[in-house]
C-alpha cells in the first residue's frame, strides 16, 4: 500500500527511549527515568475524586467544540491571576491536549506550503507536524549565546509563523517581556502568525513567565494541563486566539476532534482548586533542579543551559560523543538511566547534547546522579 509523503516523518525519539527503558525494566532491571517530559505525580486528588463524582452521575458525552463553558471561564481566571489580564472566555478553545491545539492553530492560520520558524533545540512535533501538514520547518539554530531563544534579527521575510516556547523545550530557558515583545514586533512586521507555546507556565524558578498575551492579543497562545496540573495521560489542553479566528478554529475542532474529552475536562476544572498539591509538585521540582545543577557538573556534564523554568537540563556532551543517541543507549545500559540524545531537539547539533529531566522523585533524581557520577568515572 503506498505511503503519502507527509507520514516520511521522523520519529519521536524519546518515545523509543521510554521503550527501551520499559523494556529493560521487564527484564528485572531498575531503571532512573530522566528521558521523559512528565510529572512524576498523579492529577491532583482533587480532580480525580471530581472525575469520579461525574461519572456517578451520569453519562459523559461530546461536549460543545469549544470545550465546557466553566472550564473556559476558569482558564480565563488563570489569566487575571497570574498575569493580570481579562481574557474574554470567548477566545478561549479546551484542546484535545497541547498536541491537539497545534494542529488547530497550523490548520487555522497557515497553507500548504508555507514556512513556518521554530528555534533549533525546540520540541520535536513542531516540525513533524508541520510536515505532515505540507507545512515547511524552518529551523533557526540558537545557542548559549541566545539563550537557546530564536532573535527577531534570523526573521527573514517569507516566513508565515513563528513558534516560540517560553521556558522551552529542551533548554527550560525563558524570554523576558522585552525580548518576547521584539520577537512578536518582527513578526507582524513581516506578516508572520506568532503562536506561543506556554505549556510550562507554573513551573518556573527565580521569576514568573511572561504571557505573549501579556504584549499583544494578536497571537495565539497554547497551553496544557499536562505540566503544572500533572495531567498529561488526559489529553486536555487549550488555546487562545484572536476573536476574529475564533469561529475558524471551532469550525476545524467541530470536524478534526469533536470535543476534547468530556472526562478530562470534568478533572481539569477541578485541578484548578487543588494549588496546594500542585504548589507541592513545584517546591519538588526546585529542589530536584538544584540537584541537577549541582550533580551533573560533579558528574561531568558541566556544559549546561540554565534552567529557568520548566524541568529539564540541556547539556553540551560533543566533548564526550559525536553520537548522543548511542551515548544515550550506553548510559541506559551501563548506568540504568534513561535520558533523552539531542538529535530529537536538533537534527545536527543535536549529536552532541543531551536532555536530563528532571520530574521524577527526588529520591530517584539523586540516585540517577550517583548512578551517572559513576558511568562518567569509568
Amino acid at each position: 500500500m503506498r505511503l503519502s509523503a507527509r507520514s516520511e516523518i521522523a520519529p519521536f525519539l524519546v518515545m523509543d527511549v521510554v521503550e527501551a527503558a520499559r523494556a529493560a525494566e521487564a527484564a528485572g532491571r531498575r531503571i532512573i527515568h530522566m528521558e521523559v517530559g512528565q510529572p512524576g505525580t498523579s492529577a491532583p486528588e482533587g480532580a480525580r475524586q471530581a472525575l469520579a463524582r461525574a461519572m456517578e452521575e451520569g453519562p459523559l458525552g461530546y461536549t460543545t467544540s469549544l470545550g465546557l463553558p466553566a472550564l473556559r471561564e476558569r482558564i480565563s481566571g488563570l489569566y487575571a491571576e497570574r498575569h493580570g489580564l481579562a481574557i474574554d472566555p470567548a477566545r478561549i478553545i479546551v484542546t484535545a491536549g497541547a498536541s491537539g491545539a497545534f494542529i488547530l492553530a497550523f490548520s487555522a492560520f497557515f497553507d500548504a506550503g508555507e514556512r513556518v520558524a521554530m528555534g533549533l533545540p525546540g520540541y520535536p512535533s513542531y516540525r513533524q507536524i508541520l510536515t505532515a501538514m505540507s507545512l515547511q520547518p524552518v529551523g533557526l539554530p540558537t545557542d548559549a549565546g541566545t539563550r537557546f531563544q530564536p532573535r527577531p534579527e534570523m526573521l527573514e521575510e517569507g516566513l508565515s509563523g513563528l513558534i516560540v516556547a517560553s521556558p522551552g523545550n529542551p533548554s527550560g530557558t525563558m524570554l523576558d517581556k522585552g525580548a518576547l515583545a521584539a520577537l512578536i514586533a518582527r513578526s507582524r512586521e513581516i506578516g508572520a502568525t506568532f503562536i506561543s507555546d506556554e505549556i510550562y507556565h507554573g513551573l518556573d524558578f527565580g521569576r514568573p513567565s511572561v504571557s505573549a498575551l501579556e504584549v499583544s492579543d494578536d497571537v495565539v497562545v497554547v497551553n496544557s494541563f499536562s505540566k503544572y496540573f500533572s495531567m498529561t495521560g488526559w489529553r486536555v489542553g487549550w488555546m487562545v486566539v484572536p476573536e476574529s479566528a475564533v469561529r475558524a478554529v471551532e469550525r476545524l475542532a467541530q470536524n478534526m476532534f469533536i470535543c476534547a474529552p468530556h472526562a478530562s475536562q470534568v478533572a481539569a476544572l477541578a485541578a484548578f482548586d487543588c494549588t496546594k498539591e500542585l504548589e507541592a509538585n513545584r517546591a519538588v521540582y526546585a529542589t530536584n533542579r538544584a540537584l541537577m545543577l549541582e550533580g551533573l557538573p560533579k558528574a561531568g556534564f558541566d556544559r549546561i543551559a540554565p534552567p529557568d523554568g520548566a524541568f529539564y537540563v540541556y547539556a553540551d556532551v560533543s566533548h564526550l560523543t559525536g553520537d548522543s543517541v548511542a551515548f544515550a543507549a550506553d548510559i541506559l545500559e551501563h548506568a540504568g538511566v534513561a535520558v533523552t540524545p539531542g538529535v530529537d531537539f536538533d537534527p545536527d547539533r543535536g549529536r552532541g547534547t543531551l536532555r536530563f529531566s528532571y520530574a521524577a522523585a527526588t529520591a530517584d533524581i539523586e540516585e540517577g546522579l550517583a548512578r551517572l557520577s559513576a558511568f562518567m568515572a569509568g
